[in-house]
């Protein structure tokens, strides 16, 4: 969730819709797209052993919005990447897959760690 909330902050910045810094550093797009390349290869092994585990879930409507919002995740994963490499698609595609992808990771982390949290308690060290 952290990334994610990074990489929505970032993209606004990009995107001139936060002014702080006041002068965009040029480094900028490229810390976006490397934490962005770190949040989905954290998300692999994750999404891997929940399929190979659990596969697709439907006994409950936790389960089902959970197992729904992850095939979502990585469909608007590649209409994001898609829309970054392919030219000539509407300018408004971007954003919008962007923002897909936040809150159907959102959605995820709450029908999972936010659940797990409430309902078994947060692990003791």
């Amino acid at each position: 969730m952290v990334l994610a909330v990074l990489q929505v902050l970032l993209a606004m910045r990009l995107y001139g819709k936060l002014r702080w810094p006041r002068t965009s550093p040029p480094w900028l797009g490229d810390l976006h797209r490397l934490l962005g390349t770190l949040a989905f290869l954290v998300s692999l092994p994750v999404a891997f052993l929940c399929l190979w585990a659990l596969g697709f879930q439907d006994g409950s409507t936790r389960t089902l919005v959970h197992s729904l919002l992850g095939c979502f995740l990585y469909g608007a994963f590649v209409v994001k990447v898609l829309g970054v490499r392919v030219h000539g698609l509407p300018h408004w595609l971007l954003p919008v897959a962007g923002g897909a992808v936040f809150v159907a990771l959102v959605g995820i982390w709450l029908t999972s760690s936010l659940w797990f949290f409430r309902t078994v308690g947060f692990p003791e060290f």
